[in-house]
């Protein structure tokens, strides 16, 4: 028997389906479908005021609620047995330099060791850390940068450090001279307990490495406009990893428009999923002294600026920088990875960046990828001079390094040694680990374009390839409890939605096909209401893209 449906029911049925879509789509009304109220009435609240007169935190237990905008108005750090608690839809705003470029006081916060952050994002309500000067809009130009500090998490996992060069010793009473084990964090002018990482003889934190460290939680979470150069080789990134340890919980998390690398491993072994990195000016994923933690579906993706900026490379795969003979190398696995690197640097039509650039004695295995618009797809660094006479080079010739099963398309350049053109038994040996040259890929479009001041998109791209890439001949990722066992490359399954479409800063901009589902709050009043629906009602069956 046929029913009839109501006006009022039909009414509240679509309203309700609207609230729903509403919830799933957290760039609009941030926050919203956790209760939290609309961003721009929230109270702005100094970190100064929870801390003291050294940045301290003082309470054991810290909670930031999303009814309030927190404010780094510095450096700010939670200490040895104490907790932060971000709630799901809070925005953490940083302020910049006083004096940009000289004055090194932006806002940052540190996790230090023996304490534990607690960031637990949801995909509806995702937590932002953003500049002061960024309305949240969607128009702050990805250009923005530089614009605070970043987030710090120090743990006591494994490191190679061995070297006086990464080792603070000689000055501090406890440590002594000698002393291996222990770091410092890069981007701040004054090296001090607060920002070590690792552990060493003599340090009251910890005296021995622990890989099952845990400093919490940070999922769901978006890190934009930040990072601070101090000097070369000594910056602030988006998200930076000292020591962090495989207790750690830490996926679905993006970096935007950083001034310096995006996220980057000092050491460690805390595993990563479902990560993306947005514009950043350096490298996308860096990994350095000793990380042997896990990745799977990462992305990154540069745009053209229009200057020398725009990004370098997608993976920065570094080990032992000084040359320590350490005979503990970075030994990450990460599976599933889609970089697009940008259409035309400088205006001029050429390409920059190495979408694989191993150096420093890496080991490790980066597999089932699709790397994309780059100038070079990959460069395996070998430098003699090293103490060991084995470099990234030699560890890929011997196996220890694995560069297999990968897709690349549109790289000016396929595969280089040491910035040069490889022997043809290097490039057989590519060919042979799987790897593959496709002109195009089905369903992936990896041109794309906005205009960097106002965030207007003028080419949409897509990063899902329909149908999927084979992984036949290759390996898929281990059945282990983290990787997922995806049979195909590259970080996005053909015919599924992008796993950035909710809280990707990605969907505000709508800069990727299959990102954006419809927004609810039809007249922007900051609330999705009945108001909406009747707007929405002349606009019916009209599509968002």
């Amino acid at each position: 028997m046929k029913t009839k449906m109501s006006i009022s029911n039909f009414f509240a049925t679509a309203v309700i389906a609207m609230l729903t879509i509403a919830n799933t789509y957290a760039q609009n009304n941030l926050g919203e479908a956790c209760g939290c109220p609309p961003v721009a009435s929230r109270p702005t609240v100094d970190f100064a005021t929870l801390a003291d007169g050294s940045q301290n935190l003082t309470a054991t237990h810290t909670i930031l609620t999303c009814d309030k905008t927190w404010i780094l108005s510095q450096k700010f750090y939670v200490g040895n047995g104490k907790d932060i608690t971000i709630q799901p839809g809070t925005v953490v705003k940083g302020e910049p330099e006083s004096v940009p470029g000289t004055s090194r006081d932006g806002g940052v916060l540190v996790i230090s060791r023996g304490a534990k952050i607690f960031a637990a994002g949801t995909e509806s309500c995702p937590i932002v850390f953003t500049t002061t000067l960024d309305p949240m809009d969607g128009t702050y130009g990805i250009t923005n940068k530089g614009k605070w500090g970043g987030v710090v998490i120090c743990g006591i996992a494994s490191n190679n450090l061995v070297h006086p060069g990464n080792t603070y010793t000689g000055t501090l009473g406890f440590l002594g001279t000698g002393t291996t084990g222990i770091g410092f964090v890069e981007g701040f002018t004054n090296v001090e307990s607060r920002i070590y990482f690792g552990a060493g003889v003599g340090d009251p934190i910890a005296t021995t490495f622990d890989d099952n460290d845990n400093s919490g939680i940070v999922t769901y979470c978006s890190f934009r406009h930040g990072g601070e150069v101090i000097g070369a080789n000594n910056e602030i990134n988006g998200l930076t990893l000292c020591s962090v340890g495989k207790g750690t919980t830490i996926h679905h998390v993006e970096v935007v428009s950083n001034l310096d690398d995006g996220i980057e491993f000092f050491g460690g072994t805390v595993d990563v999923k479902y990560a993306s990195v947005l514009f950043n000016d350096d490298d996308g994923f860096d990994w350095d002294l000793g990380w042997s933690g896990r990745g799977q579906f990462w992305v990154v993706v540069k745009t053209d600026q229009g200057t020398a900026s725009g990004g370098d490379n997608g993976f920065e795969s570094d080990s032992d920088d000084n040359k320590t003979n350490s005979a503990t190398l970075s030994n990450p696995t990460v599976y599933n990875a889609t970089f697009i690197g940008s259409n035309n640097i400088n205006g001029n039509g050429t390409q920059k960046g190495i979408a694989v650039q191993c150096k420093e004695n890496t080991a490790g295995t980066m597999r089932n990828c699709v790397l994309a618009n780059y100038k070079v797809g990959a460069n395996f660094q070998n430098d003699a001079t090293r103490p060991s006479g084995l470099d990234a080079y030699d560890n890929w010739i011997a196996g220890t390094l694995k560069v297999d099963c990968n897709t690349y398309v549109g790289n000016t350049t396929l595969l280089q040694v040491n910035a040069a053109a490889p022997s043809t038994g290097d490039s057989t040996k590519f060919v042979n680990d799987g790897n593959i040259v496709l002109g195009t890929i089905p369903g992936f479009d990896y041109i794309h374009g906005m205009n960097v001041s106002t965030n207007a998109v003028t080419d949409v791209m897509d990063a899902i390839p329909n149908p999927n890439l084979s992984v036949s001949g290759c390996t898929a990722a281990p059945v282990d409890g983290f990787f997922t066992p995806a049979l195909y490359r590259g970080a996005f399954e053909a015919g599924k939605k992008s796993w950035l479409s909710n809280y990707s800063l990605n969907a505000l901009l709508d800069l990727e096909n299959d990102l954006v589902p419809c927004p609810t709050d039809v007249n922007k009043d900051g609330t999705t209401n009945n108001s909406d629906f009747l707007d929405l009602l002349g606009a019916f069956n009209q599509s968002c893209d």
